[in-house]
């Protein structure tokens, strides 16, 4: 067994559970791009004279979904938010983050090509706090679809009960759930602080990587993620191959399917 997980021991691994924004496709600062501007027009709906940069919105509410971050600023700037209010720009900024990203991702075989391997190994899952649609057009987009069983896409956003968003650990919890597997038969891979924030809440492994993340951002990423509980922290999907592939030999994983949906 490899050292990072020594202080830890894992009694077995069932299953990977992929983030998506930002850990499968360099989403996040184009996602941005197009959320900034509907986030500006919501907060001068909300009579707020502040519009964000892309980058500075980045900062403020990584890992987060576009309700939870509304939420988040609604109540910085001091303003009501109506529910149906709030359902509609999330869906105004759902459709026009969607519309953008299925412009500039593209097929990466730095990821396709790891992931691919993994799936030899262990069922593969994806836990996002984004919705549903634009889950579903990024792994379209980037040639990934084929790698995920339509049971095994868990959105905080579209999937429970009750949308919520990371850093609250529900989706990883119901992920964990619908697949059949503990927590601590789980490794989670995120980028974010709220990201690694959920999985380890939710008693997951979990395995930060800063491939998409800018080279001058990466030093204070990782120790973010780190700080977060992060049990390591690593630079591409490669790597996360290299570190499972002792822990779990072709073949020796449980088959885990998901339950329908």
């Amino acid at each position: 067994m490899t050292t990072w997980f020594e202080d830890r021991p894992v009694p077995q691994i069932r299953a990977v559970l992929c983030d998506a924004d930002g850990t499968l496709f360099p989403s996040e600062e184009p996602a941005y791009e197009a959320s900034a501007i509907v986030t500006n027009r919501f907060l001068d709906h909300l009579g707020v004279d502040l519009a964000y940069e892309p980058a500075e919105l980045q900062r403020l509410t990584n890992g987060r979904n576009f309700r939870s971050s509304a939420a988040l600023l609604a109540d910085l700037h001091e303003r009501r938010l109506d529910a149906d209010d709030l359902e509609h720009w999330v869906a105004v900024e759902r459709d026009v983050v969607t519309a953008h990203l299925r412009t500039v991702l593209r097929p990466d075989c730095e990821v396709r090509g790891p992931l691919a391997e993994l799936a030899r190994r262990l069922p593969l899952a994806v836990v996002t706090s984004s919705a549903g649609p634009r889950l579903a057009a990024c792994l379209e987009v980037t040639g990934l679809t084929g790698l995920f069983e339509s049971a095994t896409l868990f959105s905080a956003e579209s999937s429970l009960p009750r949308p919520v968003s990371k850093p609250d650990p529900a989706v990883y919890t119901f992920a964990c759930e619908r697949l059949g597997v503990s927590p601590a038969e789980a490794v989670a891979v995120e980028d974010s602080v709220n990201g690694a924030l959920s999985a380890v809440a939710a008693g997951c492994r979990t395995i930060g990587t800063v491939q998409f993340v800018p080279p001058e951002q990466r030093a204070d990423r990782i120790a973010a993620l780190r700080e977060a509980g992060a049990d390591v922290v690593v630079d591409s999907w490669w790597e996360i191959v290299r570190l499972l592939n002792d822990l779990v030999p072709i073949g020796a994983a449980a088959p885990v399917t998901g339950a329908d949906a």
